[in-house]
């Protein structure tokens, strides 16, 4: 009997001696709080303002991203914003059992891919590159998924309309950042391109920096009332 009171009171002692987990940092519950908060992601910018001066945004998001990873709602980054969102694991658990299919056709299927890797990139620049004029209900369609946007115009006669991919597009196929994309081995190696390929064929380095490049000029107001924006609810911040 007194050995085994001996070693109730060491495994008492040894429990009273382990150290306590620490006060969480302020600015992880900050950012837990804005974020579940919000309707809509939301960029470092935005949660910088709403936080202590001199607070480290992005590593305070990358120390909450993994604290979140093994859970059942992760955070993301989406293009430059960040939110929360069901782990990937666990998707099936929301998923409706009812799903509205859009297929889009050919032509659509074919310009958003030159979109994707060829940004920011004019409907005659997308035309040279597939050989064959592109329908204008082709861009429409697109547009009004949301997944292009107009970035601005091509500094050239005519001044056409340069378009590029938007946050809804990475939203939608599950991507951070457009040069997600996949490469050509990557191609190669789907099968989404067999046989010989005409000598120097390469897959460009894809990239949506929103910034305009110097043969591009900002859209104009009239712009944005010519119905080349996607819905409202679609529109990035």
């Amino acid at each position: 009997m007194p050995s085994v009171a001996k070693k109730l009171v060491i495994v008492s002692n040894d429990e009273s001696s382990a150290p306590e987990p620490g006060p969480r940092p302020e600015e992880l519950r900050l950012l837990e709080a804005l974020l579940f908060a919000a309707s809509e992601p939301l960029d470092e910018a935005q949660l910088a303002r709403q936080l202590p001066a001199g607070t480290d945004v992005r590593d305070a998001l990358t120390r909450l991203k993994a604290e979140y990873a093994p859970r059942g709602v992760n955070l993301v980054r989406i293009g430059k914003k960040w939110t929360f969102r069901t782990a990937a694991d666990l998707s099936w658990l929301l998923t409706k059992k009812s799903v509205e299919t859009r297929k889009l056709s050919r032509a659509a299927i074919e310009t958003l891919a030159i979109i994707a890797y060829h940004q920011p990139v004019t409907r005659a620049e997308i035309e040279e590159i597939r050989g064959i004029v592109t329908a204008a209900g082709t861009l429409d369609v697109l547009l009004k998924t949301g997944w292009i946007r107009p970035r601005g115009r091509r500094k050239v006669p005519g001044r056409p309309l340069t378009y590029g991919t938007s946050e809804a597009f990475l939203s939608h196929f599950g991507l951070e950042a457009v040069s997600d994309l996949p490469g050509l081995d990557e191609l190669k190696g789907a099968g989404l391109l067999e046989g010989s390929l005409p000598p120097g064929f390469s897959v460009p380095a894809p990239s949506d920096d929103s910034t305009l490049r110097d043969d591009e000029d900002p859209l104009e107001p009239g712009d944005l009332d010519l119905g080349l924006m996607p819905p409202e609810e679609r529109r990035e911040e």
